[in-house]
């Protein structure tokens, strides 16, 4: 027990731990023992109340944690995928140099007979440029038109893209309408179609394939990002430019800057100026809108805009920059000219379709063309129409030039002489040719030996016609005059004695000489074929005509001289003076009915087309309620068909072919004449001999009339 007062006294530490040693402190605890103590002695801490605002708060910050656990892991799945993808199209990407011409269809370059190109056909490819070789005004203007970070982008450029959606939706379209925000590379990309080659058996036409390329839609979009940026991995910035100036398509044809350069500056790609160089560049937009040889203007305008854009981006100094703008960029003479539209048409349909319309490979086609004729046919019929006929007809006119050897030096085949693939009246309409069809049946009487002096009635006489009532034609002037000769009834175009003649000479000469001459249609059958019923093109009558001229051959239209493979020296056809056939009549009944048809423009219905100092032969023709209207007609070098009329065979008001055809010839011929010496036509004027049988009608009887007066009449005329 223990006493009072003696209590034990109370531990303190130093007396704890007296066994230690003298001064010494006591050991720390070990981090086990200390971290057992302090949860023996730590409080816990109370959980702080959530307030209003953190339980609204919470689920979103939930969300939030959630979408970034989700979307960091599908970032980089999507990463991953993205650079296989990549990798995939770098490593499948062919040599930069297959890749700039990948056309299916080739180009046709047509010369005119002098050598000079006037017209282009098919996807024209001027050859393989690259962004050094090209003019740097020409990379420069590219550059800052289409994409001014090309330089220092990967392919993508998402301000472009974000903005050009902006200008899309505030323009109240699709987000993917309108404005791109492409790069250049990604452009290219399209351009390669992806990689797609184009194949036959899947798309009806190239043109199928193309418009499929340029299907906008996200997916599209996204593979069109992942091929851009594979070409940055697999090509330099300077290759992929180099795709892009030779692939582009810059309108009329052409595939490419250095093609686009030579049909509308008639320079390559290299020489062009500023001004040229905006304009070239201006034509990405919209080729076909902005295509100088449709609207310089619209052209230049646009223009105007891209050297604004070179000269903001320091390309162009303000110097430069107003003199691109004060001296706009011209087009070339044979891109100003389009001349031989039609023309041109028509040779290309002339000749193998592998080496024209479809082929596959560069042609360049020599022609007859001459473009000094083509123009003032062209003139002539703007002249015409703007001075001599009502404002707003409808009716339409063809022309065609040619030599006496059936080579065709112009063509126009309506009033649009800047159409390409339209309707060519020229080659494609089939008309009634009126007396426009009178000469075949001289040529035939004369070759059988009637004489311009000898004598025919012009009466009235009926024809019996099976199962109808009798047919009994009349002049145009609804009067009949009697005896006269041959010579004054081709000059007078008398209608009942060319029908009385065809019948005398026999409606199967005159048919055997009219399709020898190159009249391929269907001719009438019964009488009224000496009055031209039958119907036939302006380009087979003027071939006909041709025959006249050159002593009676037949004649075969022709305009094409020689095809070959641009590159090749040697032709793969040659068909220079092919046009001149069988002889059809004797080259004395040529000079005689020259001489007829001579007649016809000195005193007869083709007054009108007279030129001083030259002879001239030809024939008017006139259809049945004026609906066609002929005039063709040749000198000594030429020969000219004139034909109008109405698509819709209205007839015409108040024209007659001795009229505006005639007309159209004048203006078309007067120009080229006036640089050219006077050529005689090969022609003989008949014998004095007048024949005292007269050529009388139906039934072929002998009119009883007093033959001394007729030739006393004649007398009189030669002493006069």
């Amino acid at each position: 027990m223990s006493r009072n007062g003696n209590k034990r006294p109370t531990l303190v530490a130093d007396r704890r731990y007296a066994a230690n040693s003298a001064g010494k402190k006591p050991a720390k605890k070990t981090g086990l023992a200390k971290t057992r103590a302090s949860r023996r002695t730590r409080t816990p801490a109370k959980k702080k109340k959530r307030g209003l605002i953190g339980w609204l708060l919470a689920p979103f910050a939930w969300s939030m944690r959630m979408l970034w656990a989700i979307g960091w892991r599908m970032g980089t799945v999507t990463a991953l995928l993205v650079g296989g993808a990549v990798y995939y199209y770098a490593a499948q990407m062919p040599p930069m140099t297959t890749l700039v011409d990948a056309r299916t269809r080739g180009s046709v370059t047509l010369l005119d007979y002098r050598g000079d190109v006037f017209a282009w056909r098919g996807d024209q490819f001027g050859g393989m440029v690259t962004a050094e070789t090209v003019s740097p005004h020409l990379h420069n203007a590219v550059v800052a038109t289409e994409d001014k970070r090309f330089y220092r982008h990967l392919g993508l450029s998402p301000r472009g893209i974000a903005s050009a959606v902006r200008i899309n939706l505030q323009a109240g379209r699709s987000a993917l309408s309108g404005n791109g925000g492409s790069t250049i590379t990604q452009q290219t990309a399209k351009l390669l179609c992806l990689g797609v080659p184009y194949d036959p058996d899947t798309w009806d036409s190239e043109a199928a394939y193309e418009a499929d390329c340029r299907r906008s839609s996200l997916w599209r979009k996204g593979k069109e990002a992942i091929f851009a940026l594979a070409m940055e991995a697999a090509f330099t910035k300077q290759e992929i430019l180099t795709i892009y100036l030779n692939r582009a398509y810059l309108g009329a044809g052409s595939r490419g800057f250095e093609a686009a350069a030579q049909r509308y500056f008639g320079i390559s790609a290299a020489q062009v100026n500023p001004a040229q160089a905006a304009m070239l560049a201006g034509l990405l937009k919209a080729p076909s809108t902005y295509a100088p040889t449709g609207n310089i203007e619209r052209a230049r305008d646009r223009a105007s805009v891209v050297i604004g854009l070179m000269e903001e981006q320091g390309y162009l100094s303000a110097a430069q920059a107003a003199d691109a703008r004060q001296n706009p960029a011209t087009l070339s003479q044979a891109a100003a000219a389009r001349a031989g539209g039609f023309f041109a048409d028509w040779v290309m349909e002339s000749g193998p379709a592998f080496f024209t319309k479809d082929t596959t490979e560069d042609v360049i086609i020599r022609t007859t063309l001459d473009q000094g004729i083509q123009k003032a046919a062209e003139n002539a019929l703007i002249k015409v129409f703007e001075n001599d006929v009502r404002e707003g007809s409808k009716a339409q006119a063809a022309i065609v030039v040619m030599s006496a050897d059936g080579a065709v030096r112009a063509m126009v085949g309506g009033r649009n002489i800047r159409a390409t693939g339209a309707f060519n009246r020229a080659t494609q309409a089939l008309r009634q040719t009126g007396s426009s069809f009178k000469p075949f049946i001289y040529a035939a009487a004369l070759d059988s030996g009637f004489s311009p002096n000898d004598l025919i009635d012009d009466s009235p006489v009926c024809w019996k016609v099976r199962g109808s009532a009798n047919w009994c034609p009349k002049n145009y002037d609804r009067e009949f005059k009697g005896i006269m000769t041959l010579n004054q009834a081709m000059a007078e175009s008398r209608n009942v004695p060319a029908v009385i003649l065809s019948e005398k000479v026999g409606r199967e000469a005159v048919r055997t000489v009219a399709t020898q001459f190159g009249i391929e249609s269907d001719l009438a059958a019964g009488p009224a074929l000496a009055l031209g019923v039958s119907e036939s093109t302006l380009l087979e009558m003027t071939g006909a005509y041709a025959g006249i001229l050159n002593g009676g051959s037949s004649v075969t239209p022709y305009g094409l001289v020689d095809l070959r493979i641009q590159g090749d020296d040697r032709p793969l056809m040659d068909a220079t003076g092919s046009g001149i056939g069988e002889r059809v009549i004797q080259q004395d009944a040529a000079r005689q009915l020259t001489w007829m048809m001579s007649r016809v423009v000195e005193e007869g219905t083709g007054r009108r087309a007279r030129i001083n100092g030259w002879e001239i032969a030809g024939k008017s023709g006139t259809t049945q309620a004026s609906r066609d209207a002929w005039f063709i007609a040749f000198t000594g070098d030429y020969v000219t068909g004139v034909w109008m009329g109405y698509d819709d065979n209205a007839p015409l008001t108040g024209v007659t072919g001795g009229g505006l055809p005639a007309e159209i010839w004048r203006e078309t011929m007067a120009p080229i004449l006036a640089q050219r010496q006077p050529v005689p036509l090969p022609m003989r004027a008949p014998g004095s001999r007048v024949d005292e049988n007269v050529i009388a009608g139906a039934g072929g009887q002998v009119l009883e009339r007093a033959i001394l007066d007729v030739l006393d009449i004649i007398l009189r005329d030669q002493m006069n």
